[in-house]
């Protein structure tokens, strides 16, 4: 009996509500707000019930935390793949380009995200914690990287912060021109910025 099928089919249905919410969710939080927009208004629009969508979200700040998610697991992936003789600076900066090709592929869709994020308190909290997160799992990755011990050397745990700091500050300034300025082009200006500070960061000569 093929049991995968159907539990990939399964996995392709949940996937499509899942998107099919957060697609009307964003729409609505970027039109009318965060504090004005009510979970009942995201469901009503694309005719599902409440109750389906506690089945994926908590709360509708998870809408927005689940689009995040994803793009952070594989900002890691692509950091433990690079070659292990690139340097740490141009392994995070490639890893980084998870980001910079979401705003390539869907401009509009990722600046109404980034701008929530921004200008929410509660979403940009969430932000930086789920940033956290993926400062924790790059440390582990640097730290293999390098031979540095996380534990007792902050090296790793500096490099994995300056670059999330680098890229905020990026994705700020492309937020506040509407859009307009190349996101590559600006993480670039940012890493040719803390290049130094990462390649001596964790020199381990």
């Amino acid at each position: 009996m093929n049991v995968a099928a159907p539990a990939n089919m399964a996995e392709r249905k949940r996937r499509l509500v899942r998107d099919e919410l957060t697609e009307a969710a964003v729409k609505l939080l970027a039109y009318q707000g965060f504090d004005e927009t009510t979970v009942d208004q995201i469901v009503a629009a694309v005719g599902m019930s409440r109750r389906t969508f506690s089945r994926y979200f908590e709360s509708k700040e998870d809408v927005i935390v689940h689009m995040l998610a994803g793009a952070g697991a594989q900002l890691c992936a692509q950091l433990r793949a690079r070659p292990a003789d690139e340097s740490p600076a141009a392994a995070l900066r490639h890893a980084l380009s998870v980001f910079t090709a979401m705003m390539v592929d869907h401009p509009d869709k990722t600046l109404h995200v980034t701008r929530l994020i921004l200008g929410t308190p509660a979403l940009l909290a969430r932000f930086l914690e789920r940033q956290s997160h993926w400062q924790a799992e790059m440390t582990t990755i640097l730290a293999e990287r390098t031979g540095l011990a996380p534990d007792t050397d902050l090296r790793p745990t500096l490099a994995a912060g300056v670059a999330l700091t680098a890229f905020n500050a990026a994705l700020r300034r492309w937020a506040d021109g509407d859009g307009t300025a190349d996101m590559d082009e600006l993480v670039d200006e940012a890493f040719t910025a803390i290049t130094p500070a990462l390649d001596l960061a964790t020199d381990v000569n």
